[in-house]
């Protein structure tokens, strides 16, 4: 199975719903964390390097050996391919 990456965040979304967002009517969204969209809207108005920055200090900590630094410049690269960045 792909695994599936948040379209704002990048946070792996694992093998169930379970940190799925929610649309407006409560179902489920694929697209989107339970942390980034909520009833059908995003949780935070932010650019993309706001959320970067909110994201690295996590990115850093789970992964041994990563720096803030390198977590840094893995998402700058990264977060542009996501749905929620394009073309932005």
């Amino acid at each position: 199975m792909e695994e599936r990456y948040c379209q704002s965040c990048g946070m792996p979304m694992g093998e169930t719903d379970e940190m799925f967002g929610t649309n407006k009517d409560g179902s489920k969204n694929e697209d989107y964390c339970k942390y980034c969209f909520e009833n059908g809207a995003f949780t935070q108005d932010c650019t993309m390097d706001e959320i970067i920055e909110v994201c690295v200090p996590h990115m850093a900590s789970e992964n041994s050996g990563m720096s803030e630094d390198e977590a840094r410049k893995m998402m700058k690269e990264f977060f542009p391919t996501l749905k929620r960045w394009k073309q932005i």
